[in-house]
């Protein structure tokens, strides 16, 4: 006969699994362990955050005494109807502003607790979902647009995997935005020059920075797989392990907050602009993708004896026919299309191969469990959740239409072939004429993302740059 377990026994335990959840780096499971996780770090303030269309984090800071269950937070919902200049639209297509210009409201995941290591006062943050004063979930806001297209292929039974790789620049602070961008001078005192790729030594240029990036991480739960430095003059790249396409948008998120925190700290900017420095190569936000079943957790690319399967060919079909119409999303600002040119280090095509990086969509060498499709086009300066959400939708139409792909390039196909659009408002007009990617990621987001875009195009259009001056001035 099993003996009885006292109360002292289930007391034991029950502070056994406090003390686990205080202990989580990242994340607890509830409201009762929030409370413990945050008086065991003695945490005075907490930011309740949340990505706007570009990716940026909004949102409210609060005592940590005021943060509870009963909690109302509220955002309104203009927040996600403005440009990354800050300005408002014109109304056009399906871009409207709400009438009463309510309110929306903040519900913290709390899977995302964690510290924030670069404050003095002991300080948490915590990413927030966004629903309606009703409490329905938004269509438009980015973890939800995500989220969408990850329920579509839970509907079928599958589950997409994902690994982002992100690449930035560190440069030297600059407070005047008329002067070009410069390489930073690293810890031997002279000014970074290219040629560094994949070099240790450009790597430890900058071993203090990096040595921050890696505690600001570790004390966030957050884990990088491995650190390069990349082709251009203090360029580097991170890159994540795989996992779910939320948590690993989530992960990007904060990395890019805490890669600029690191940098600050050491008296240089750290930046996700896809091209920042004329001449040299880009900052992209590769995305190796794959889906498994979610009964067995098998790769469905692959067939039981190692062959790739009638779905892995469909989701590079649909990967080939969409990417173009959804590339607004992985390709955000006039910035964007700087990098997207022939001759350069970025595929411009449309094109597939086996471990042909010339080619936008790339099949790394691999076995059949790991048999992805890596999709080299989206530039660091995406929203994680957008690239994403958009990204995964081209794969997912892919394989619900049974489209096929066109047959795998085996030379160079970045020679002057250009299979997208050259240009924002175009990459815009492609993502307003496919139904399909409406029905995916929903019409109100598409609506209101081409607004914005097309906004701050206009925006940009104001601005008189050096060529025009350079080329114009004396010549016309």
């Amino acid at each position: 006969m099993p003996l009885k377990k006292s109360k002292a026994d289930k007391s034991s335990k029950s502070k056994n699994a406090d003390t686990a959840a205080a202990q989580s780096l990242r994340g607890v499971k509830n409201w009762k362990e929030a409370g413990e996780w945050l008086r065991a770090r003695g945490i005075e303030d907490i930011e309740c955050i949340t990505p706007d269309l570009a990716g940026v984090a909004r949102g409210k800071m609060m005592l940590t005494s005021k943060f509870n269950e009963s909690t109302s937070l509220a955002l309104p919902n203009a927040v996600f109807r403005h440009t990354i200049s800050g300005e408002y639209p014109d109304e056009s297509g399906g871009f409207r502003y709400d009438a009463r210009d309510s309110d929306l409201k903040l519900l913290p995941d709390l899977s995302t607790l964690a510290i924030v290591p670069w404050e003095e006062d002991p300080t948490a943050q915590v990413i927030c979902d966004v629903v309606d004063i009703d409490g329905e979930q938004t269509t438009y806001t980015p973890r939800n647009v995500l989220r969408r297209v990850v329920g579509l292929y839970a509907s079928k039974g599958w589950k997409p995997v994902v690994a982002p790789e992100i690449e930035f620049y560190l440069v030297a602070m600059n407070e005047d935005p008329d002067y070009p961008l410069q390489p930073p001078k690293g810890r031997s005192g002279r000014t970074i020059l290219g040629g560094q790729g994949y070099s240790i030594a450009g790597v430890n240029e900058f071993d203090e920075l990096i040595d921050d990036i890696y505690a600001f991480s570790e004390k966030q739960g957050l884990e990088i797989d491995t650190l390069i430095h990349e082709e251009g003059p203090a360029q580097l790249e991170i890159n994540l392990s795989h996992g779910d396409p939320l948590e690993l948008a989530d992960q990007v998120f904060m990395f890019k907050r805490t890669i600029r925190e690191a940098a600050l700290k050491h008296g240089i900017y750290a930046t996700f602009m896809a091209k920042p420095l004329q001449g040299q190569a880009g900052s992209a936000m590769h995305i190796h993708q794959s889906v498994v079943d979610l009964k067995t957790g098998k790769n469905i690319f692959s067939e039981p004896d190692g062959q790739e399967s009638d779905l892995f060919r469909h989701f590079i079909g649909g990967m080939q026919r969409y990417v173009p119409n959804a590339l607004a999303m992985m390709a955000p600002y006039v910035n964007s299309y700087r990098r997207l040119t022939p001759g350069m280090s970025s595929p411009v095509n449309t094109a597939w191969g086996y471990d042909n990086r010339t080619t936008a969509f790339r099949i790394p060498v691999s076995g059949p469990a790991a048999r992805r499709v890596e999709n080299r086009l989206p530039g660091s300066d995406a929203n994680p959740y957008l690239a994403l959400a958009a990204s995964l939708a081209c794969g997912y139409l892919g394989m619900v239409n049974e489209i096929e792909p066109t047959p795998p390039a085996d030379g160079t196909v970045n020679d002057g072939r250009i299979d997208l659009p050259r240009g924002l408002l175009e990459a815009v007009a492609l993502l307003e004429a496919e139904p399909s990617l409406a029905g995916c990621l929903s019409a109100e987001f598409v609506g209101m993302y081409a607004g914005l875009k097309r906004g701050e195009f206009e925006t940009f259009m104001q601005v008189i740059s050096p060529w025009e001056r350079e080329f114009l001035l004396l010549n016309v």
